[in-house]
């Protein structure tokens, strides 16, 4: 929780974004296994049909709209722990999501703020407080998804070809899922779709240091001169000067005879830009842009 390097918030997005592209295809490719009918008898062999079973089992898939099993899964019931895993996976990234809006809408950082609903999110005894409603929400039914997932791993261990119990543990852990997965994504529409994103502060935000969260980027300019451990022990010096006694970095570095006569101060000035040390940040949101548009 210490600043580290300069991001982007579309960077930021982008990921949020690939991650449910990723959702997506999970989606499609989970659905033809998922979606499979169960008519098979007692144990399983459609033995009361006769030589008959399998084709009275298709024709009432068809009729039902699903896809017709292979084999009996009376006691394989790893389509419906992926189904509920496949919420699990959702759920946690709306999770991610929540994690980072909340953490953003602290009066610390004061970066995003969920949509303004007059008293939403307002305190009983504090009515300065704006708390991010949603987020908490999506937060709690990922925790709570996640616990079903593992119930419906369980679940899966039966026994024999009729098991006695396990998949009672499903009448439990599936219609749960299913509530608080849809539940955090009506959550996630509501807080995405009016997201309210402070330029100002985070620019406030990635000044704070004074420089330091670029220090990488004036280490490595300086490694071509001095060599890589040097300009680190340099930099590491003139962070702590920074740290200790206050004032901006490109100063310091500027009055340190071993930096200022090897690089400009126009050039320190700008090695110490969070602006200009972005790496492929915007390339990468162009290329997430790109590959979501390609599946929709």
């Amino acid at each position: 929780l210490q600043q580290a390097l300069p991001v982007t918030f579309g960077y930021k997005a982008a990921i949020w974004l690939d991650m449910f592209d990723r959702h997506q295809e999970r989606l499609d490719q989970a659905r033809p296994r998922i979606l499979v009918g169960e008519f098979a008898g007692a144990a399983g062999t459609l033995a009361s049909l006769g030589d008959k079973g399998l084709e009275v089992q298709k024709a009432l898939m068809e009729e039902l709209g699903l896809g017709v099993p292979v084999s009996t899964w009376h006691v394989a019931r790893d389509g419906f722990a992926e189904a509920v895993n496949l919420l699990a996976l959702m759920t946690g990234s709306l999770g991610k999501i929540a994690y980072d809006v909340m953490l953003m809408a602290s009066n610390e950082f004061g970066e995003l703020y969920e949509p303004f609903v007059k008293g939403r999110g307002a305190s009983s005894t504090m009515p300065q407080k704006r708390n991010p409603i949603s987020s908490e929400l999506m937060l709690a039914c990922a925790k709570g998804v996640r616990q079903q997932a593992g119930l419906m791993l369980d679940a899966m261990v039966q026994d024999l070809e009729r098991a006695t119990g396990p998949w009672h543990a499903e009448w439990i852990a599936i219609p749960e899922s299913f509530i608080l997965s849809a539940g955090a994504l009506h959550q996630a529409n509501f807080m995405l779709s009016g997201l309210i994103v402070d330029e100002q502060a985070m620019a406030r935000n990635l000044d704070m240091t004074k420089g330091l969260i670029v220090a990488e980027a004036v280490m490595m300019g300086l490694a071509p001169y001095i060599g890589r451990q040097d300009a680190h022990d340099i930099v590491y010096d003139a962070c702590r000067i920074v740290n200790e006694k206050g004032g901006r970095l490109a100063d310091v570095l500027n009055a340190m005879p071993n930096v200022a006569d090897r690089l400009a101060p126009e050039l320190i000035e700008r090695l110490t830009d969070p602006t200009n040390y972005l790496g492929m940040a915007p390339e990468m949101v162009d290329q997430v842009l790109k590959s979501s548009a390609s599946r929709s």
